[in-house]
């Protein structure tokens, strides 16, 4: 039986090295999130001079970015903030786009000190070294992330993840799950006008990052939130990585998580 509290989680627990807090619902779910990465950026711009930031860009992220958006005294002139993955093929002004997605949402709002997009109108090859460049240039202190519904972690679907890629960015062509999850999400009309390529930070890329906060909410995702939390370490489900991290935290909401059905 689930007992209601704001802003507490109904359930937590640690799976291996993931720690992982189920909440009522999306919108405590994203409040809980959000105010941790708050707190998180707010600790290492005490420590020290520049932040940055990777976020992903979805449906499953409005409720934390909001959250986060609206922490009082927090100064984001010192904060670089990147993204995960980027169709190719839209146009420049696509509102589909995932750099148009968080500009909307999070930085239009909030003012970073830079913001880097993922050109995809750019050569793709040329993009993607000229996008591992600048993630190379420093440690990346917070990742934001979400989980598909074929368990990718960014554009990394099963058929293209790889947990040791050599490359920190790369092109990938989409599986036909995760393009369903696009007309899913209300991004587009039909399979159709979903792009077939993308953009992607790598696993290794994403892993690189000192602190990483997944978020993920409702019912199309409780199978890979299962697989990701008690199948095998696999890139036949690439979210599983994550219970290796020394310092990932995964919210989720009891739509995603299930009422206790199974390990809780």
């Amino acid at each position: 039986m689930w007992f209601v509290q704001e802003h507490l989680p109904l359930h937590s627990t640690t799976i291996d090295s993931l720690k992982v807090k189920v909440y009522a619902d999306r919108r405590f779910m994203g409040q809980a999130a959000g105010g941790e990465v708050a707190a998180r950026l707010k600790q290492k711009l005490k420590e020290q001079r520049l932040v940055r930031m990777i976020f992903a860009a979805a449906p499953s992220q409005l409720e934390m970015l909001a959250r986060l958006a609206a922490e009082p005294d927090i100064d984001w002139s010192r904060v670089t903030a990147f993204h995960m993955d980027e169709y190719i093929g839209l146009p420049p002004d696509s509102p589909q786009l995932f750099s148009r997605f968080l500009q909307r949402h999070l930085f239009d709002k909030v003012k970073p000190g830079s913001v880097h997009p993922i050109d995809s109108t750019n050569d793709p090859e040329a993009e993607c070294r000229r996008y591992a460049a600048l993630l190379q240039r420093a440690p990346i202190d917070i990742v934001c992330l979400g989980i598909g519904e074929n368990g990718h972690l960014a554009f990394n679907d099963p058929p293209v993840a790889d947990f040791d890629d050599p490359k920190k960015v790369k092109i990938v062509e989409l599986d036909e799950t995760c393009r369903r999850q696009q007309v899913n999400d209300g991004c587009f009309p039909t399979l159709e006008d979903v792009p077939v390529r993308a953009i992607t930070l790598t696993i290794p890329a994403l892993m690189a990052g000192a602190a990483l906060f997944c978020t993920v909410p409702g019912p199309t995702k409780r199978n890979a939130v299962r697989q990701t939390l008690h199948g095998p370490v696999s890139e036949q489900c690439p979210a599983s990585i994550l219970r290796r991290h020394p310092h990932c935290t995964l919210y989720l909401d009891r739509d995603a998580y299930g009422d206790g059905e199974y390990g809780a």
